[in-house]
């Protein structure tokens, strides 16, 4: 009999201690959940005051009329109080929810306003941007190629007008510099650029000593062609109009069909150089491949520029870094062709 009051007695300790500790949990979350409706008035207070913030500054940039933009803060006005109005009474909700029906019940709630908030964040994921200020192309440029040399006219060139020639092709991206104005843009990027230069006259580069030089080939050749291949980072400002679009959930610049200018130049590093040479030998065709060796610039920079209408335009640029290293007489490599923007 005694054993049977103990174990009872203990039974019932053991549910006090439980029903106990199941209040203490439930007062916490109800706390927690009384704290989080502060939460949510200081955040959509917060949302509020950059909304106005933003309407400020479109109104100061003459982008609205102060009339739109009065009745643009009734509306944001208006839709951060129903948010607060609608997600306390949730809160209350849940508070009620709580006191009613137990922790348990809202453990099983939370998972699923935690799913709902998950799939809630996914479509504001996908929601549009309403400024970019950042965009990227795909450029490819090419053109003729030659050389400028002290006191030599490119009518006197030791290089072929039309069979020497440069190609470039890399990515650019365009960050417009003002926040309410597209008129000025910093364009950078990274390029991949070959620039050939086919000697006149059968000669071809030797390398004697540190000095790199042009001399006739003891055969007559099919063909001689240099070229140097660089990795380049062009740096540009652009200048020019753009035709904008403004809708409630977007503004966007575009600068198809506009004239624009760009200004700038590029650095980077020679990554090699190759000179090819074909001629006839003993009756048969040899065709010699010599990489390297030639002395040429480690470190490649100079000035660029382009100028048109739309993604095609006008573009040229000059190796202020000369080809060859320690020459005598420095031998600058200029550029002039198109310019494809994509």
């Amino acid at each position: 009999m005694k054993t049977l009051v103990t174990l009872a007695a203990y039974a019932a300790m053991i549910l006090f201690t439980q029903i106990l500790n199941a209040q203490e949990e439930q007062n916490s979350k109800i706390e927690e959940l009384r704290q989080e409706k502060e939460y949510i008035v200081i955040t959509e207070k917060d949302a509020l005051k950059k909304e106005v913030e933003a309407i400020n500054e479109r109104l100061a940039s003459n982008e609205i009329t102060i009339e739109e933009a009065q009745e643009l803060k009734e509306v944001v006005a208006k839709k951060h109080a129903l948010n607060i109005e609608n997600r306390v009474a949730i809160i209350d909700n849940r508070i009620a929810l709580l006191k009613r029906n137990g922790t348990e019940f809202m453990e099983t709630e939370e998972k699923e306003i935690d799913l709902f908030a998950d799939e809630f964040n996914e479509e504001k994921k996908k929601e549009v941007k309403y400024d970019i200020r950042t965009t990227w192309d795909l450029v490819v440029a090419f053109g003729l190629n030659n050389v400028l040399i002290d006191g030599q006219s490119l009518d006197d060139s030791d290089y072929k007008i039309g069979g020497s020639k440069f190609f470039e092709i890399g990515y650019s991206w365009r960050t417009r510099v003002f926040k309410n104005s597209n008129f000025l843009r910093f364009r950078y990027g990274i390029s991949y650029v070959t620039n050939g230069l086919k000697p006149t006259n059968n000669r071809y580069f030797v390398r004697n000593e540190n000095q790199t030089e042009l001399e006739e080939f003891r055969l007559k050749l099919d063909k001689s062609k240099f070229r140097m291949d660089n990795l380049v980072m062009p740096l540009h400002f652009e200048f020019g109009p753009s035709r904008v679009e403004k809708t409630e959930k977007s503004i966007r610049y575009y600068t198809d069909n506009k004239f624009r200018i760009g200004l700038g130049g590029y650095v980077g590093v020679n990554i090699g150089s190759r000179q090819k040479l074909k001629y006839k030998e003993n009756g048969g065709d040899v065709k010699d491949k010599i990489k390297g060796n030639l002395n040429t610039s480690d470190l490649v920079y100079g000035w660029s520029g382009y100028f048109g209408f739309g993604d095609i335009t006008i573009y040229a640029k000059y190796d202020i870094s000369p080809i060859f290293k320690d020459a005598a007489v420095d031998q600058n490599n200029v550029s002039l062709g198109l310019r494809c923007d994509f």
